[in-house]
């Protein structure tokens, strides 16, 4: 007969484990803040919250159940309190570590959620492992604020896996960048001068509209906005608006596009319109002190000479005329190569009658006195 104790032959009985091991057992109670599981050891084991999920409110009731069989890292025999410290959240983080090390020698891209945004980058949860993007290599753009990427899932490739010194990098902007470079040379293969093209207003400046072709930018010069003059490409076009052009040029990468369609030029039919003589209506555009330019349809300007305004002698156009105002004046002349056209006013005004100067007949001298000798 044995001279084991009862205690001492189910002590045998019962397996030994090792920090670091990997052990499966069955869920016995779950609480919200912890799980304890039947590891088939002499004493249970417990997974805390923080070793479940890294989400500190959750409710480990709504997660796991009793009877539910798991696996987990062993990460104290002995707790201090007798139960087996137990971790989830790092059997899968070390799965994902090895998929990370395939991926990175693979060069694969990866899909991860950004869980936290800091001043220097991104951390990117992928299957329990994090990935740390630099803001650098968030995007191909400079962006002052990240916080538009939290919690959003974003495509990545692993630059530099060290997980021993916990340094996992991702990197976006290569990603970003190649995709551009395949869509700009789709975009160049399909498209020439003289092709409308529709495309999305991306940034504004004083001088022109970027326009998001879909794979390059096309320049939108403010004189290729309208047939009308323009003052300031802000006040017509908005960021994020889609528009229609046509491409006016094409040097190298850069596209130079235009919103003067052809069909719509004011001038085509200008020569028959504003015939000398016509009597028009229009709207002060500007003045100078030579003169005031009057817009008689857009794209269509004429000179109104200070000289033509009035047959009374005016110093400067602003003394009897306004900006915006409407005005009824004569064509005096069209040059159609030089696309100029004179107006006059005072064309329309009956000339003044000039008086006729009437000199008065001389007085009669006196007669002399005769003096008395």
């Amino acid at each position: 007969m044995s001279d084991l104790s009862f205690e001492q032959m189910l002590e045998e009985s019962l397996k030994t484990i090792h920090t670091g091991e990997i052990v499966s057992g069955t869920v016995i109670d779950v609480k919200e803040d912890r799980i304890v599981l039947n590891i088939g050891y002499k004493s249970d084991g417990i997974i805390t919250r923080s070793e479940y999920t890294n989400d500190a409110a959750a409710d480990l009731r709504e997660l796991v159940h009793v009877g539910d069989t798991m696996e987990a890292k062993v990460l104290k025999v002995n707790d201090g309190e007798g139960q087996v410290s137990l971790s989830y959240k790092r059997i899968a983080s070390d799965k994902a570590n090895k998929r990370l090390e395939e991926a990175f020698d693979s060069k694969e891209v990866l899909t991860g959620k950004v869980v936290r945004v800091m001043d220097g980058g991104l951390s990117v949860d992928f299957d329990g492992a994090r990935i740390f993007v630099p803001a650098s290599l968030v995007s191909d753009i400079y962006e002052k604020d990240l916080s538009k990427y939290d919690g959003q899932e974003i495509d990545l490739v692993i630059t530099e896996f060290n997980p021993k010194r916990r340094r996992i990098i991702g990197d976006r902007k290569q990603l970003i960048a190649a995709k551009k470079a395949e869509l700009q040379k789709e975009l160049f293969e399909k498209i020439s001068v003289g092709d409308i093209i529709e495309g999305t207003v991306k940034n504004l400046t004083d001088f022109g509209a970027f326009i998001d072709l879909g794979g390059a930018d096309g320049l939108l010069h403010i004189s290729e906005m309208s047939w009308g003059r323009l003052e300031n490409p802000k006040k017509v076009f908005t960021v994020g608006e889609e528009v229609k052009a046509f491409i006016k040029d094409i040097q190298g990468n850069k596209i130079a596009l235009s919103m003067k369609f052809p069909d719509q030029n004011p001038w085509a039919d200008a020569a028959e319109t504003y015939k000398v003589g016509t009597v028009v209506k229009g709207k002060v555009a500007r003045m100078t002190d030579f003169g005031a330019f009057v817009e008689l349809s857009q794209g269509v300007d004429a000179l109104l000479h200070v000289s033509q305004i009035s047959h009374q002698h005016v110093d400067k156009p602003s003394d009897v005329l306004k900006v915006g105002q409407e005005i009824e004046a004569q064509i005096v002349d069209f040059n159609e190569e030089d696309k100029r056209i004179s107006l006059s006013m005072k064309a329309l005004e009956p000339a003044p009658v000039k008086e006729e100067k009437v000199e008065a007949p001389a007085e009669e001298a006196a007669p002399e006195e005769k003096t008395e000798e």
